[in-house]
């Protein structure tokens, strides 16, 4: 299967102005990029940016506030930048649910959200971190309670963030592959290695398996997205160009 890769704008965020990013990664082989809160600003000049340099935003990430304080706004901001699916990314540690009653609610909310970005033609989705496979006092497992509660519910498994919770991806991957509708592809640095970059790595330099999962999560799961992504990269050119010749590898 040929797989386009995108790459999550994020990872490219301290290195503005956006014009010349968008122009270095269509130049890097990338067709896609994802969205996140700070290039929704003027979405329809951001598009502008986007055709111009020959990309697409299939995907982008929204906060919990903005998916359900500002829906119209959300859902008008997607379609302007030709997204097909939204993924709520993180919620800070204080509104963490503590315990299965929690969490329990928490995925009924995502749900709901779900359920009327379905209304409007778009899929929707939760991008794990790693505080997901860590059990609560309760013995409750958030990731799990997630897809319990809420079956019609996506997942944009960061399998990096999977690795640093502590779990094993491929266990994740056999599991509820069917729900996975996008990937986020990065890597994690040898211990006491790239201090300056918070631990990351370029993707097919670090100590994930991606040789071996990048073939798994092809025939197991349902991703239409594969997204790369470094949380700080000290040059985002390099993280991108090796990244997607890793890849290409694979």
């Amino acid at each position: 299967m040929n797989v386009q890769y995108s790459f999550q704008l994020y990872s490219a965020r301290n290195f503005l102005p956006w014009d010349p990013i968008l122009a270095g990664l269509a130049k890097a082989g990338y067709q896609q990029v994802e969205g996140f809160g700070a290039v929704y600003a003027n979405p329809a000049e951001f598009a502008g940016s986007l055709k111009k340099a020959g990309l697409t935003m299939p995907t982008g990430h929204f906060s919990l506030d903005a998916l359900e304080k500002e829906f119209d706004k959300t859902v008008r901001t997607a379609k302007t930048l030709g997204m097909a699916a939204l993924f709520c990314p993180y919620i800070l540690p204080e509104q963490r649910p503590r315990d299965a009653a929690g969490w329990k609610a928490f995925a009924g909310r995502l749900a709901a959200i779900g359920a009327k970005l379905k209304e409007t033609g778009l899929q929707f989705g939760w991008h794990n971190h790693d505080f997901e496979f860590r059990p609560m006092a309760d013995g409750t497992l958030p990731m799990q309670a997630i897809l319990d509660g809420a079956p019609g519910l996506s997942w944009e498994a960061d399998i990096a963030w999977i690795v640093r919770g502590g779990a094993d991806p491929s266990a994740w991957i056999e599991k509820h592959g069917k729900r996975i509708l996008a990937v986020h592809v990065k890597d994690i640095a040898p211990a006491g290695h790239n201090k300056d970059e918070d631990g990351w790595a370029d993707v097919g330099h670090g100590t994930v398996g991606w040789r071996g999962l990048m073939p798994l999560l092809r025939k197991r799961t349902a991703a239409r997205w594969y997204v790369l992504e470094h949380d700080n990269p000290s040059d985002w050119r390099r993280f991108a160009t090796r990244s997607i010749e890793s890849l290409r590898q694979y």
